[in-house]
């Protein structure tokens, strides 16, 4: 019984090591615990049966920040050749000198990848996957905007955000979209977003909405406006005829790009 105790003490160690992000190999847990290279192999194996960890090629992860990272590059991936095409049509709307906001959707995070080489741009985002793109861009001034930390995603949300957004007045924002109604209602998956994102437009002096064409006729959690909000929505060729036409009585201008 002793021993079963020992064990249970030392993976909880192990996995409190893993989650607090240290760096370690199984000789060095070994020495550190005074136990063999295959008691730690053991220990590992029963953390990943257990759902705490993941092991991966050369190391080890929480199960959690595995999971997000794999929920992440599949948001990322879906549509990507759409999501390039779009981002691509908005950089033309972006001069040098133009101060913009970037919100937190997968199709304006392509946008950030085309401006890392930009000159004389000022980019405002709650998106830390954003930030992360841009950090070392010397032509670019990035403003990380405070807040909440949102689960399972790299976006900051909350009154902070929000009060925050306040203090700033931009030329341009471009903004993603988990669901367009065929009537022109944009969608979020969650509510603290949508309340973002109504900020936003609030304070810019245009705004774009960019989203791939599967987003469109889809619905979700929370309502955070209209198409007619904005100077444009740009899609991609893979709308159909019908769903244009539904989303041509908005009076929104849609540009569409070719993929």
């Amino acid at each position: 019984m002793a021993q079963k105790s020992i064990s249970h003490e030392r993976q909880n160690a192990i996995c409190r090591m893993i989650k607090a992000g240290e760096v370690f190999d199984v000789s060095r847990l070994a020495k550190k615990f005074n136990v063999s290279d295959m008691t730690i192999h053991r220990d590992l194996n029963k953390l990943q049966n257990q759902g705490h960890i993941t092991r991966t090629h050369g190391g080890v992860m929480p199960a959690e920040r595995m999971e997000f990272e794999f929920d992440f590059a599949a948001r990322r991936s879906a549509n990507k050749k759409a999501k390039n095409a779009i981002a691509k049509k908005a950089l033309e709307f972006i001069k040098p000198g133009s101060k913009i906001i970037i919100d937190t959707g997968t199709t304006t995070l392509e946008l950030a990848y085309l401006l890392k080489d930009f000159s004389d741009l000022t980019v405002i985002t709650p998106s830390l996957a954003v930030a992360s793109i841009l950090q070392f861009s010397a032509g670019v001034q990035t403003v990380l905007l405070g807040g909440i930390l949102r689960k399972g995603s790299p976006d900051l949300t909350g009154v902070v955000a929000e009060k925050v957004l306040d203090m700033f007045m931009v030329d341009l924002a471009f903004q993603g979209a988990d669901g367009i109604g065929l009537n022109g209602e944009l969608f979020n998956a969650d509510m603290r977003i949508a309340k973002v994102d109504q900020k936003i437009r609030r304070r810019a002096q245009k705004t774009y909405i960019l989203s791939d064409s599967s987003k469109i006729g889809r619905t979700d959690l929370a309502s955070n406006g209209t198409l007619s909000e904005a100077e444009a929505f740009i899609t991609d060729s893979n709308i159909t005829k019908e769903r244009m036409a539904e989303l041509e009585k908005t009076g929104t201008k849609i540009i569409i790009c070719k993929i």
